[in-house]
Parts: structure tokens; sequence; C-alpha cells
């Protein structure tokens, strides 16, 4: 086998990646403070051309050097936003009928393996902070937490992981090619 050069692979110019359909699924960064992490999950955004990144509280937003360097131009095709108060994205989406859910370890979270997507619905996945995780005021105004099954030692994935691990497992379902 051969490796692909970038110039076989097709890909969309920003331009026309703006112009094309998304898939129904927004990302909120609820206080992420690593800007590595925030590129990452624009880069992961931009692969399953999701419709947007909100970007809230303390998590950093372009243009910024740190997040270019893992985000590797998909700042720049990614429509984002910013909010200071996470709770007010919420508010919004869920007035455009996203079902929101947590990506949280919480009492009577739903394992990502169980959980049934409708294909027929919007949503939005809430990934949080670092060290503190989603806000429980946050994940109190949720229609749902999902969480991701862990057989190891550890007790949580960096969340861009997390962001890597949902987003394909909701996309691969709400794509339409």
């Amino acid at each position: 086998m051969q490796k692909l050069k970038i110039t076989e692979m097709q890909r969309l110019s920003p331009d026309e990646y703006r112009d094309v359909a998304k898939t129904p699924l927004v990302a909120v960064l609820d206080n992420v403070r690593s800007m590595h992490n925030v590129g990452s999950v624009f880069r992961t955004a931009d692969s399953f051309r999701m419709e947007k990144i909100f970007l809230c509280g303390i998590s950093n937003t372009p243009p910024n050097a740190e997040i270019h360097k893992t985000a590797l131009g998909a700042e720049l095709s990614v429509e984002w936003e910013y909010f200071a108060d996470t709770h007010k994205v919420i508010e919004i989406l869920k007035a455009q009928n996203y079902t929101v859910l947590a990506v949280e370890q919480a009492h009577g979270s739903t394992m990502l393996n169980e959980f049934n997507i409708n294909t027929t619905n919007k949503y939005a996945l809430i990934f949080g902070n670092e060290v503190h995780g989603i806000q429980q005021s946050v994940v109190d105004l949720c229609d749902g937490c999902i969480e991701i099954p862990q057989l190891g030692t550890k007790h949580s994935l960096n969340v861009s992981v997390s962001a890597g691990i949902v987003i394909w497992e909701f996309a691969k379902q709400l794509i339409t090619l």
C-alpha cells in the first residue's frame, strides 16, 4: 500500500466547507483550559463536518497560536462562538430543539455504547474542564449524561480524547453522505 498524498485526498477548502451540509451536531466546551485540547476539538469537528463549537468560560478562542498548533487550520473552517456563561448556550440550544447531553460520569448516566441516537434529532455535546469536568449547574440543565465505558485503573480520559470518541460515535450515525 502507498500512503495518499494530500493532493489525492480531495479535501474541501474552508470556503467549500462553510457551504456544505453539516452533521446535526455541536460541541460545547465548558471551561476547557488547555488550548491544545480546544484545537484538537476543532480538528475533530472539522473532520466530521460538525455545525459549530461553543467556547465557554475560560476556554480560549481563535485566533491563537497554541490553538492553531493542534487545530491545523480547522479553527478557520468550523464555525465557533464564545459565551462567558455555558448556561446561556444551553438555553439557546434547547430553544433550537437540540438534545443537550453532558459527557460526564454521573449518577444515572447512560453508557455511550448503550445510548440510542435518534437520527432525526440535533445533538449538543458538552465537554468539561480537564480537572473538574462539567459544572454541576450545567449538568443539571442537560437532557442527559453520556459516559464512556472505561475498564482500566484511571477514572477519566483527556477531554480531547473523550470528544473524539463521543463525536465519532454520534457522527457515524448522523452523517449523511
